[in-house]
């Protein structure tokens, strides 16, 4: 079995020699992890897999193999989730149920609708189509399913189709002791590198204290520099909360990677797209926040801007003044993300969703119109390509 294992690593693009796959035959027979296929994926990966860029090839490889051993098992231990038994009333459609479903037709209509219902309505409602309630087919309230409405009231997203959201939400700051995968990271950030001296004269120079000396007939003349620091100066817009929480260990990694790698960093929160300001903590976002012009008033134009999101949300959260889906924005973000790019010629946009479902998003199709293209994807090549961009 781990004969064919090894040639489908080869057939995968893993590059792994019959010297590590016979290190990985000797650690089994020395019984240094148990019987599990958890154990035994850690261990093959640390003795196959050489380089992190491969982790990616192998986790498939591995997955493709191995499928379905511990299926039994895990269906014997697995126990149904509490938000099952208490969500009675959510309300769950197939494909073609959805299809059937019509918007009200817009940004306007929906909000003059809302307004509406909200003079109305006088008594909790639930699976209807009309009012605000639960687990229907309307356009206001919980647990139910339209194309384009309004979500209030609910935990967290469902199906990713709420213009605007009623609700007051809580996100999480990225950790940068994050250090877990970040090397490649590191590495493809370095293209940014553009290092000077700078501050105090505090650290030892061999190379000069040899030459002063020399030219000093011998006697000790010792030479000090500062410390040599990437002047290389960066401003990091992050997404965070909604569809960024499937991407926030890749951006907690990135995160990281760049407080260790840039001296001159500087860094702010949005949700979706940015709009009149911003903030540098999650927990006080909703009492401290900063005007985006005041960004741009303190922050030179020698700065490169990089954004990290996924780009996708309603295209009235770029376009539609009101837009934004946690309050009234007086102007689309649309204007601001363009003030922006104005004052920051060197720019990019980093998302982490797979380049190839970019096509398919209307927010990302005009994210990337507006950035003049400069979207990259956050992989190693990605990263790179976004580094000599905004060289």
């Amino acid at each position: 079995m781990l004969i064919r294992f090894f040639y489908m690593l080869r057939e995968g693009g893993v590059p792994v020699s019959i010297t590590e796959f016979l290190t990985l035959l000797e650690a089994l027979a020395a019984r240094i992890v148990s019987l599990s296929a958890e154990e035994f994926y850690w261990l093959a990966r640390a003795v196959i897999v050489k380089d992190e860029r491969y982790y990616d090839r192998f986790d498939i490889v591995f997955a493709a193999h191995f499928r379905g051993l511990e299926a039994a098992f895990e269906t014997l231990v697995a126990e149904l989730p509490a938000e099952w038994l208490r969500r009675t009333n959510e309300l769950f459609l197939t494909d073609e149920e959805k299809a059937r479903i019509e918007s009200l037709g817009g940004w306007d209509k929906l909000m003059e609708t809302l307004r509406a219902r909200l003079e109305e309505q006088k008594e909790r409602h639930q699976g209807g189509s009309k009012w605000i309630g639960t687990g229907g087919t309307s356009p206001f309230g919980a647990y139910g399913y339209n194309p384009e409405g309004v979500r209030i009231g609910q935990h967290e997203s469902r199906n990713r189709r709420a213009v605007k959201v009623w609700d007051r939400r809580d996100f999480a700051n990225l950790d940068d002791s994050i250090e877990l995968g970040t090397r490649n990271i590191k590495i493809a950030l370095r293209r940014l590198r553009k290092f000077a001296r700078q501050g105090a004269a505090d650290q030892f120079d061999i190379d000069g204290t040899i030459d002063l000396t020399a030219r000093n007939a011998g006697i000790l003349d010792i030479h000090m520099v500062p410390e040599r620091h990437n002047a290389v100066k960066v401003l990091l817009f992050l997404d965070v909360g909604g569809s960024m929480d499937d991407h926030v260990r890749i951006c907690q990694e990135l995160f990281s990677a760049t407080r260790s790698e840039f001296k001159h960093l500087e860094y702010f929160y949005f949700h979706n797209f940015v709009y009149e300001s911003v903030w540098k903590d999650n927990r006080r976002r909703h009492s401290e926040r900063i005007p985006t012009m005041e960004v741009m008033r303190t922050y030179g134009a020698d700065y490169k801007l990089v954004f990290v999101g996924d780009a996708t949300m309603s295209p009235y959260e770029i376009l539609q003044p009101g837009g934004s889906i946690e309050h009234w924005n007086d102007e689309p973000g649309s204007a601001w993300a363009r003030r922006l790019l104005a004052s920051y010629p060197r720019h990019a946009w980093l998302n982490p969703e797979p380049e190839d479902r970019w096509e398919w998003t209307p927010s990302v199709r005009i994210t990337r119109e507006i950035f003049d293209e400069r979207m990259y994807p956050m992989t190693l090549k990605g990263l790179d390509r976004a580094m000599r961009a905004l060289s």
